[in-house]
């Protein structure tokens, strides 16, 4: 779940979904929801994107776009909206999966600390001062190999946490790019085809930045885990339930960042256009 860069058609996207079909029980599915942290988690993912809204305002828009686009982006950021988004696509993703060993594990005393520090610490995040203290403090065990590093590192490759936020993070910068280039804001000759390739060319930057913040924010969060605790942590995520689980988060995650990132392309267009005008 790294921070990316809603579109302006996403209401119309959301209640356009098909209605669930046969899925787990929808009374697990909102338990899951709610023990995973997923409101409090997408309220610290509104808050980010609201400052990076204003940091893309200030680097593409003359004096940062004033109100109206903060406006815009606190809109495009609508909490009830990303929370809808992502309920209902986690529940589709949930299809025929085993909802109560997840339920299980989450709803243990365990399974609560775990939430409890990973929601901590991504809040605790939002201060830059303390990122940058992670990330240092992240690099040094690396640089050790220190034992909680190589077993947070065992949690990252099985839960192929790089490669997978890499990945939503290259599709969210293309879902930009085409929202620039259908706001009409893009020179003649960028299409979308040249704009994947200059998605690409960001890939290395990407996976680095990935890799620093993935763990920082683990190593962070899980100081406090005995390691018997993280032991058994890796154990379920190993589990098919465990890897289902991590698969419906990305798929819930991923489609909502997309929006968001194509929306805040056409609105940087649109708010450019007007300026020029």
């Amino acid at each position: 779940m790294i921070r990316t860069a809603f579109a302006a058609s996403l209401s119309v996207t959301l209640f356009a979904q098909p209605l669930l079909a046969q899925t787990a029980d929808q009374a697990q599915i909102d338990a899951l929801y709610e023990a995973l942290g997923m409101p409090e988690i997408i309220d610290i993912m509104r808050e980010e994107g609201v400052a990076y809204g204003a940091e893309l305002g200030a680097e593409m828009l003359p004096d940062g776009g004033g109100a109206d686009w903060q406006t815009a982006v606190n809109a495009i950021y609508d909490p009830q909206i990303m929370d809808e988004e992502v309920r209902v696509a986690f529940a589709q993703a949930l299809v025929g999966d085993d909802v109560d060993q997840m339920l299980d594990f989450f709803t243990s005393a365990r399974g609560e600390q775990i939430i409890a520090l990973e929601v901590s610490a991504r809040r605790a995040l939002l201060d830059e001062a303390v990122e940058e203290a992670s990330k240092e403090a992240a690099a040094l065990q690396m640089a050790d190999e220190t034992p909680r590093f190589l077993a947070i590192q065992e949690f990252v490759e099985t839960n192929d946490l790089i490669e997978s936020n890499v990945v939503g993070a290259l599709n969210s910068s293309y879902a930009f790019y085409l929202g620039l280039i259908d706001g009409g804001v893009m020179p003649q000759g960028i299409t979308a085809e040249t704009a994947l390739q200059d998605v690409w060319a960001q890939e290395a930057d990407i996976r680095n930045n990935t890799t620093e913040w993935v763990y920082s924010f683990l190593l962070m969060a899980y100081e406090p885990l005995s390691d018997e605790d993280l032991s058994a942590y890796l154990a379920f995520s190993e589990t098919d339930a465990g890897q289902d689980l991590n698969d419906a988060l990305f798929q819930a995650f991923d489609g909502m960042f997309e929006d968001i990132s194509r929306a805040l392309g056409l609105a940087s267009s649109r708010f450019m256009i007007s300026q020029e005008l």
